[in-house]
C-alpha cells in the first residue's frame, strides 16, 4: 500500500477552509447586492428646480427659481412639448 504523509490531511483542511472562506464571503456579497438592489428600486433623483410643481404656467415656474432667475430672457422663449 501507499502510506500518506501526515501532512496530507493538513493540506487538505487548509483548502477546505479556503474554499469555505470564499464560498462565504461571495454569498455575504450576493446579499448586499440583493439587499441594495431592492431598497434602490426604482429610485431617482432629478435636477428640477422645488416647488414649480404648483405653478399655473411654465413662465412662471421658471421665474420663481432662484437658479435661473438671470438666464431667463423674457424675448427668447421656448417651449417644448
Amino acid at each position: 500500500g501507499e502510506v500518506e504523509s501526515p501532512t496530507a490531511g493538513a493540506d487538505v483542511a487548509v483548502i477546505g477552509g479556503v474554499i469555505a472562506a470564499v464560498v462565504f464571503i461571495l454569498i455575504c456579497l450576493l446579499v448586499v447586492m440583493v439587499r441594495y438592489m431592492y431598497r434602490h428600486k426604482g429610485t431617482y433623483h432629478t435636477n428640477e428646480a422645488k416647488g414649480t410643481e404648483f405653478a399655473e404656467s411654465a413662465d412662471a415656474a421658471l421665474k420663481n427659481d432662484p437658479a435661473l432667475q438671470e438666464a431667463v430672457d423674457e424675448s427668447k422663449k421656448e417651449y417644448f412639448i
